[in-house]
């Protein structure tokens, strides 16, 4: 592997969070906040660079680090899925930080508070985590990355410090560590069976010995407890519906994706050579009970924070789709690149949008006290943009045209018919029409009249325009061409030269 020109962006971008985390952390939470905001327009600077590296020189961007090549020195490769990710990190993580300056910012004159000090590192460790996770390609270094991730998002979870969130935060905790012995297992199994980590080598190596096969399934499971895919889900409801409002948005929008882009990394990377359809249809049928049951349980919540909850659960499950549909054909196919856009699009567009979701609960429960769906009459009224962020929201997670959830699902529709799995499709629509219920049931309720709904009150843009502009992007992006879907085309696992 030979570095390239830009290589050095991908490592600056996740070089850049870092550094401010740890200047952050002895400024005290004022100074770490503006510390903050003024690494988002650099952080934003280089991902969009990087994007444009990747699809301008039509390969993936390297960086050697200190000049030494693999298996002797560990490279940074960002791809078109790694760009697309860093730039959805960067946007996201701006939004949230701009977001939370009303419940975690220091006015002048104001005395610091331990939630405030402890977020805004807090939220630079994810985002330079985040960032690793997608352009690191040493398996080890990965693993760093997720540890990073872990307990970086986990106080998140339990900045209020009461007993509730205390509990689902050492219940993600539990399923954390889990999933990390058991990728650490398979980390060892595969150096001992190929002396090196590096995922180009590996995938050219295509290796099938026994000890490799186990430490993918032990890898699979363990990142499968990461990523809350059914039924390793437990987790994710009570940690996401009890945190405050950015961090849930955070944690929805991204901190799950850093293990799924791991898992496409192991099937498609390391495993080029041996695409193990059998078991690739396995994880879609767990996508697919995900897509299912926690739509339903979506449905039944009573709680809105809950309901926006389960439906990452149920959203999760259509990053799955992907994986017996390239498994099934081959990696050059015209079904495979459908099949590849239609999971980093869905990736891509569900961040924006659960993203804006959750903000938008947030809102409306700090308005109303409370998130009991059939108290919450009037928040039309009273609150009208965040209830069209919601809608809109909503309508991108239903796949409604011309949302990026619609182009998502139906390249991965496209993909089933084409390799001829209908089910899949089938999943698909039926999945569409139970987030459709779900997201009437909030539209409804919010656009009755309620007797204790909150006076209008002036819009505050810094909350409410930022839920609003993630959801607009969340849409947006289905107007896009689906040829300018093909940065995530770039460098694609599966067809590495």
């Amino acid at each position: 592997m030979q570095a390239t020109g830009w290589g050095a962006l991908p490592m600056l971008a996740v070089m850049l969070p870092v550094l401010a985390m740890v200047v952050a952390l002895p400024l005290g939470a004022r100074r770490a906040e503006r510390l903050t905001l003024a690494m988002l327009p650099a952080g934003l600077a280089l991902a969009i660079g990087t994007a444009v590296a990747v699809q301008v020189g039509g390969a993936p961007v390297v960086h050697l680090l200190g000049h030494w090549s693999p298996p002797l020195g560990l490279a940074f490769r960002a791809d078109g899925l790694a760009a697309a990710m860093l730039l959805t990190a960067a946007v996201v993580i701006g939004a949230v930080a701009i977001f939370a300056r009303a419940d975690f910012g220091t006015k002048a004159g104001q005395p610091e508070r331990r939630e405030a000090f402890a977020f805004w590192p807090l939220l630079l460790a994810v985002w330079s985590a985040i960032n690793l996770a997608v352009v690191a390609n040493d398996l080890f270094t990965l693993y760093v990355a997720l540890e990073l991730l872990t307990f970086a998002a986990m106080p998140l979870v339990c900045l209020d410090g009461s007993r509730t969130t205390m509990e689902a935060a050492l219940r993600y905790l539990m399923f954390a560590l889990l999933g990390s012995v058991l990728y650490l297992l398979g980390v060892a199994l595969i150096y001992g069976a190929c002396g090196t980590l590096d995922i180009t080598l590996l995938a050219r190596m295509a290796p099938d010995q026994p000890a490799v096969i186990l430490a993918i399934v032990l890898m699979t499971v363990g990142l499968l407890a990461k990523t809350a895919l059914l039924p390793l889900h437990l987790w994710l409801p009570p940690a996401h519906a009890g945190a405050p409002a950015a961090a849930s948005a955070v944690l929805s929008a991204l901190v799950i994706k850093g293990s799924f882009v791991l898992l496409l990394r192991l099937w498609f990377g390391v495993m080029a050579g041996q695409p193990m359809p059998g078991a690739a249809q396995i994880l879609a049928g767990l996508g697919a009970a995900a897509i299912l049951l926690g739509s339903v349980a979506a449905l039944r919540e009573a709680r809105l924070k809950l309901l926006v909850a389960y439906s990452t659960v149920a959203q999760i499950g259509y990053l799955f789709l992907m994986f017996p549909l390239l498994a099934s054909v081959a990696a050059d196919s015209q079904v495979a690149a459908m099949a590849w856009s239609g999971g980093a699009v869905q990736a891509v567009s569900h961040a924006f949008a659960k993203a804006a979701m959750f903000l938008a609960a947030g809102i409306m429960a700090a308005r109303f006290g409370h998130d009991r769906i059939v108290e919450l009459g009037g928040a039309g009224r009273a609150m009208p943009v965040t209830l069209l962020t919601f809608g809109l929201a909503g309508l991108s997670l239903m796949g409604v045209p011309p949302s990026g959830g619609f182009a998502a699902k139906w390249l991965l529709l496209s993909a089933a018919i084409g390799a001829g799995q209908w089910w899949w499709a089938l999943v698909v629509l039926g999945g569409g029409l139970l987030t459709g219920g779900y997201v009437y049931r909030v539209l409804a309720s919010g656009l009755r009249a309620g007797e204790g709904a909150p006076d209008p009150a002036p819009i505050a843009w810094q909350r409410d325009g930022v839920a609003l502009g993630l959801a607009v992007i969340s849409v947006v992006l289905g107007f896009l061409p689906l040829a300018a879907f093909g940065l995530v085309q770039v460098g694609r696992l599966g067809v590495l030269p």
